[in-house]
């Protein structure tokens, strides 16, 4: 396996040159695109002297022509590669005019410009751009840009970029031309441009100081029905950034565009956002409620980016979770509020705990700020965005609200048109709380999950209850020994009569172990801790499963409360998987029985509320609890539970089934998702249940759901039953459904998911499938990740079959797309937490990734690191 060079946080070093104007011009010809790039360059005299080179980055393509001022320069009197262009010698200041040609539909990776169906589009976060035109690919150059598109005007009627339009026309031969310019600095990787035809969906925003933003969102002309729900969505961010940061829109046009075929799921490009069209294209027929609030906080973030990202960004990709963290929390701020705060925030942690902190205990384990990479990309990472979010929550819990939107607004007075860092962030934080936040920016420096331990003593003399936190952060790659966090904690004090006696209070946890007294408790007081989750840490406590009972059912935090009833579920698994293991016989305790009853019947809990605390553990979340993964054993154990749970309250699931049923099909208020969410929660454990009385109750649901949220709820189920149902259910699925490419995706998946014995089979006859493509990362998404990453009974099974099937597929993507690649590999990263069998059969598919001729930089990194 060839080594590549890692780039290294301490290397960094300012860019030796200002570029003052970029004007682009994009000539667009059916085979190829004629790129034409003209820089007003000057050298920064801070770093540069007579004999510093100019040093661009570049893609692999043809160089046309270079223009240094007046002289056409011939190729030995520039250097060029597929990864750099170079000038040895340059004026103080100067024009250069480089024009290139690119291939945009052999653009597999899609990175640069490529085609997507019909549509040329680009994506240049982090390093795309340099397969566009040779140019300081890197945050930290800003300049503002023009951009000319010119091309055929039937094929591609429609013509974005960044910025207002200056200037349109038509020119021979059905040819026509847009002009955009935008006023604003910004770094290349937020350039984009789309060309195609294309319909729009048109509205207004009026902004609080009384401008009027047009806005606009275009997708395929089949589609444009479905982007209502984005453009309200938009609307709502738009006035929550206003009222909440004091953040108005700066442009008078904002634009999002949808495509099929994308990386990731949306790109905040300066007033030209292009998304994947799972964030945008909904309605109730044919998307969920998840697929709803998904949009939502997509829609939002990209927004968001807007002052957090492009109006300020970063010095470095060292930085990424400066915008990216940062914006998380902001959009996971406006869907609380948007929504139910307590829903949102279990959802969040969730959400963490089932892929973040396994990544801080696996082979990709870095800190949220990365000290060294290979290729930035693979960083696009749960640490920096999720991690990155809790950590900018717990700076909010510390400061307050008020004086974290004072520190807001001081950042956006002090940075705003510049490239910064973690620091400077952090700085304005200690600045307006008067405090220093040295010890807690090891957040950013330190990698690792914290494991807190909480233990309990009560002094029965004094009436004093002692609470005793112990935090350890396991040493890695990163750091051999591990200092102690600052970590907020929020504790309440709860009676047996579930009344608070004790207000929240923020505590801070700065040594390894600190004692919290309350003095004059009586001695049934209960400590509710780090309620919201007020810190990314791993907790646990000397609280019995009769305590855990009581505070599913009593306690003032719903987060505390559905965290109570998580481990109550984890310890029953642990003790079917024990009993598995020592061939003992499998019993569950009348104690989760009747917690589950009782909070099943609660008719004043909020019932989104009530679905996410009865919902079992994924697989992929309980293996995360034992040190030597048992994939038969983990799968044995979750399928007794769920079938004991619906056995022993069949007659109350089906009453609660009913109940749900009242709501409008097709209405996506939180009260009717909140219904619809409880009612196949119900039916999930229903489902489970043998008897043809439940097969028809689910086949009813799916032959006449009233929306897409009920009709893939049953779905699901069906998938599990038996083969001659779940083919039946597909058939009719996808005869239903094979014009909508993204219902055709839940279709991909939910084969993928299957339970039963031949689900591998399956898989690998829908590669072949003609709805199926390798170049598509959502199709990729749909199938071959949710079978490798969401499907451990199959992906894990024994013989090694699905780890050959998805190692071949690995090797398969990378000729096509790199980043998808890498990302699918991640599938292989825990292969030292299996069996001896297991490991062997992983390892020996990474040695062969890592034999292969021609590996990609992304895929290297992943693969050496797992084999480490």
């Amino acid at each position: 396996m060839n080594e590549h060079k890692k780039i290294h946080l301490k290397d960094y070093r300012s860019f030796e040159f200002i570029v003052d104007h970029v004007d682009l011009i994009f000539d667009i010809r059916d085979d190829h695109t004629r790129v034409t790039s003209k820089l007003k360059i000057r050298k920064d005299r801070t770093w540069a002297d007579e004999t510093t080179p100019l040093l661009l980055n570049k893609g692999n393509f043809d160089i046309i022509s270079v223009v240094a001022g007046d002289m056409v320069l011939l190729p030995g009197e520039y250097q060029s590669d597929d990864e750099t262009f170079t000038l040895v010698a340059t004026p103080d200041v100067f024009e250069l005019e480089i024009t290139n040609i690119l291939k945009p539909d052999e653009n597999t990776a899609l990175e640069g410009l490529y085609r997507s169906g019909s549509i040329l589009c680009t994506q240049c976060e982090a390093q795309g751009f340099r397969n566009i035109t040779p140019y300081p690919d890197r945050p930290d150059v800003m300049a503002p840009f023009s951009c000319t598109i010119v091309a055929d005007k039937t094929r591609y009627p429609v013509l974005l970029s960044n910025g207002n339009p200056v200037k349109s026309g038509d020119l021979d031969n059905n040819r026509h031309f847009a002009v955009w310019k935008d006023p604003f600095k910004k770094p290349c990787y937020l350039f984009a441009l789309v060309a195609g035809d294309l319909a729009v969906l048109e509205d207004r925003f009026t902004t609080a100081s009384g401008r009027h933003v047009t806005l606009k969102i275009y997708s395929e002309k089949e589609n444009i029905a479905l982007c209502s729900h984005a453009m309200t969505s938009l609307k709502q961010a738009m006035a929550w950034d206003e009222t909440r940061f004091g953040r108005e829109y700066d442009l008078d046009l904002y634009q999002i565009v949808a495509i099929n075929d994308f990386n990731a799921g949306a790109m905040e490009n300066k007033g030209l956002n292009i998304f994947n069209a799972k964030y945008v294209l909904a309605d109730p027929q044919t998307a969920t409620d998840d697929d709803f609030m998904g949009i939502q906080g997509v829609i939002a973030h990209e927004y968001f980016h807007n002052w957090t990202g492009n109006r300020i960004t970063l010095k470095n990709w060292f930085q990424l979770s400066l915008k990216e963290g940062l914006t998380v929390f902001r959009d996971q701020e406006f869907s609380s509020d948007m929504n139910s705060r307590p829903v949102k925030r279990i959802s969040d942690v969730k959400n963490l705990m089932a892929a973040q902190f396994p990544e801080d205990g696996g082979p990709m384990t870095h800190p949220v700020r990365p000290d060294a990479y290979i290729k930035m990309d693979n960083f696009y990472t749960m640490t920096v965005y999720e991690k990155g979010a809790e950590v900018i929550r717990m700076i909010y819990q510390l400061l307050g609200q008020d004086l974290f939107r004072k520190g807001m607004d001081l950042y956006f007075e002090k940075f705003d048109g510049m490239a910064v860092t973690l620091e400077d962030f952090v700085d304005v934080m200690a600045k307006v709380s008067g405090r220093s936040l040295d010890q807690f920016f090891l957040w950013y420096t330190q990698s690792g999950t914290p494991e807190i331990s909480m233990t309990r003593h009560y002094d029965e003399n004094t009436g004093t209850l002692s609470v005793t936190f112990t935090q350890a952060t396991s040493p890695d790659r990163n750091q051999s020994e591990k200092k102690p966090f600052h970590i907020p904690v929020r504790i309440s004090l709860i009676t047996r009569a579930g009344e608070t006696v004790k207000p929240d209070v923020l505590y801070e946890l700065t040594k390894e172990t600190h004692t919290f007294k309350f003095e004059n408790v009586s001695a049934d007081i209960y400590p509710s801790v780090f309620r919201e989750f007020t810190a990314p840490v791993r907790l646990t406590t000397d609280f019995s499963d009769q305590d855990l009972a009581f505070l599913m059912a009593r306690d003032t935090d719903p987060f505390n409360q559905w965290r109570a009833a998580q481990t109550l579920f984890i310890n029953e698994i642990k003790n079917l998987v024990a009993a598995i293991q020592t061939g003992s016989p499998m019993t569950v305790s009348a104690r989760l029985v009747q917690a589950f009853s009782l909070a099943l019947k609660d008719k004043e809990k909020d019932r989104a509320f009530l679905s996410k605390a009865l919902a079992l553990p994924l697989e992929t979340e309980i293996k995360d609890h034992f040190e030597i993964i048992d994939v038969e054993a983990i799968h044995q154990a979750r399928i007794f539970l769920k079938q004991t749970l619906a056995e022993k309250l069949a007659s109350e699931l089906k009453t609660v089934y009913d109940i749900c049923r009242s709501a409008n099909p097709a209405e996506i208020s939180g009260a009717a998702m909140a219904d619809r969410s409880l009612k196949n929660r119900c039916l999930s454990y229903l489902g489970c249940l043998p008897g043809k009385d439940i097969q028809d109750l689910v086949q009813k649901q799916f032959e006449c759901p009233g929306n897409m949220t009920d009709e893939f709820a049953a779905f699901k189920i069906l998938s599990h039953m038996n083969p001659d149902i779940r083919d039946k259910a597909c058939h009719i699925f996808y005869d239903k459904w094979q014009a909508r490419t993204l219902v055709i995706d839940k279709w991909f998946s939910v084969q993928a998911l299957s339970s039963l014995n031949d689900t591998l089979d399956q898989v690998k006859k829908l590669t072949a499938h003609k709805a199926f493509s390798m170049a598509n990362p959502n199709k990729v998404r749909a199938l071959i990740f949710a079978f490798a990453i969401n499907n451990p009974m199959h992906f894990h099974k024994a013989d090694g079959q699905g780890y050959e099937f998805v190692g071949q597929r690995i090797l398969a993507l990378d000729k096509i797309n790199h980043q998808t690649a890498a990302r699918l590999c991640a599938c292989f990263n825990l292969w030292k937490r299996y069996d001896e069998n297991r490991q062997t059969m992983m390892k020996k598919q990474l040695e062969t990734m890592a034999k292969e001729k021609g590996l990609s930089r992304n895929l290297y990194e992943i693969v050496s690191r797992a084999l480490e």
